[in-house]
Parts: C-alpha cells; sequence; structure tokens
C-alpha cells in the first residue's frame, strides 16, 4: 500500500483510521489507557502529516514507553521488548541482542529505534504503511515456526517482577484474589495480608468488646457496693 493510497483510505474512512491507530497502540503498548493516548500525533496520522512508520516511531520514543519499558529493564531486555515489537520476531540469539545493546549504549534509544525503522528487514515486511505484527520465525526442519514474542515474553524481566512484589507483597487484588504476581519465596510460609487485616480487625473487635466488658463489670460493682 503507498502512502498516498493508505492516506486516502484513513481520510475516507474513519472506522479504518481508528482501527489502525488502535492496532498500532496494541502492538507498541499490548494496551494503551485514555491518559496514554496521544490525540495530536493521531491526527497528525489520520491527516498524512506523517506515515504509520512515524506514529510507531513517536509511541516507542514516548514517555510512557520509556516510563514502563525501557527504564525499568536492562538494555538486553529492552532489545528483546523492542526487536519484538517492531519486527515482530524474537531476537536472533546472543549476538543480535549484544550488538543492538551496543547501539543503544552508543547512540541512545532514539538511535536504536531509527535503526530498527530504517532496517531493511522492517521496510521490507513493513513498509511506511503497514503497522507491525508479530510473525512466527519459520526454522528448517521444524514443521511450524517459533512462538509469537507477544506470547513468550513478559514485560518485566524477573528483577523487576520480584522488585515490585516486594513493594506490593499481598500477591493478590481485593478479597485476596490473585493478581498474576506470583508470592516471593519469602513469603512463602507467611498468612497473606488479606487473613493479616482480618486478624488484626478481628483483635481490635475483640478489644473494644473486651474494654467495655470489664467497664460494665466495674460500674455494677459500684452500683451493687453503693446499694450495700
Amino acid at each position: 500500500m503507498t502512502r498516498q493510497s493508505a492516506t486516502a483510505l484513513l481520510q475516507g474512512d474513519r472506522t479504518a483510521a481508528k482501527a489502525l491507530v488502535e492496532q498500532a497502540y496494541r502492538q507498541i503498548y499490548f494496551h494503551a489507557f485514555k491518559v496514554d493516548r496521544d490525540r495530536e500525533l493521531e491526527s497528525q496520522l489520520c491527516s498524512g502529516q506523517i506515515t504509520t512508520r512515524g506514529f510507531v516511531r513517536q509511541l516507542l520514543l514516548s514517555e510512557k514507553f520509556q516510563r514502563d519499558f525501557y527504564r525499568c529493564n536492562s538494555n538486553y531486555r529492552v532489545v528483546e521488548q523492542v526487536v519484538g515489537r517492531v519486527l515482530g520476531r524474537p531476537v536472533h540469539g546472543q549476538e543480535e541482542k549484544i550488538a543492538w545493546s551496543i547501539v543503544i549504549a552508543s547512540q541512545g534509544m532514539a538511535g536504536f529505534v531509527d535503526a530498527l525503522l530504517n532496517s531493511q528487514e522492517y521496510l521490507e515486511n513493513f513498509g511506511e504503511d503497514m503497522v507491525p505484527y508479530q510473525r512466527s520465525r519459520v526454522l528448517a526442519g521444524q514443521a511450524v515456526g517459533t512462538m509469537p514474542f507477544n506470547q513468550q515474553a513478559p514485560r518485566y524481566e524477573a528483577y523487576w517482577r520480584n522488585a515490585m512484589a516486594r513493594r506490593a507483597p499481598a500477591g493478590g487484588g481485593s478479597f485476596g484474589q490473585p493478581t498474576g504476581w506470583d508470592r516471593p519465596a519469602w513469603l512463602a510460609n507467611q498468612p497473606t495480608p488479606a487473613v493479616q487485616r482480618i486478624w488484626q480487625y478481628t483483635v481490635a473487635t475483640g478489644g473494644f468488646a473486651l474494654t467495655g466488658l470489664v467497664l460494665w463489670i466495674a460500674i455494677a460493682m459500684l452500683s451493687t457496693a453503693r446499694q450495700g
């Protein structure tokens, strides 16, 4: 699809434009809340001021992506995440991971993103106006390709997941329901915070009731003494 035809499609079909924008958000962010969206950038895409490739670039360099992916992962992990989103495949071995990590260290995140978006692999597969998508890599001697990146790579590496678990070690949401995080090993034999809260409430309630009972007995004894 040429840029002209893609632009005409977007300008003439609001549904198609919205679908393209949503697809780009899902591919780069996995999910975008209302606060994460850039309406001005979306308008530029739909009016033809920027291409889909330019839209993808801005999402990768956005504050959200920096905050949620780049700052909380090592360079190796960033390579895995960004290559998966931009080229639609897993990193091909440790050598490629190291090579792209060197690009990040020497040229920064913007240089890394530009190198991917300007690569022959990206241009041949997605061009200017196609949103990247997950591709299965076909290997010789195998009947099926590798699992798509977005099904095999968690957003955060193990260190960051454990750090978040330590900050909120409940291992569950409201009413003790699981949220998807495993409880750290050091909490394996301890009651969950939900149980602890119930126990604390019970103790506090029982303490008030016991205090009231003692006061009632004391008042009754004083009243009996006076009557005697």
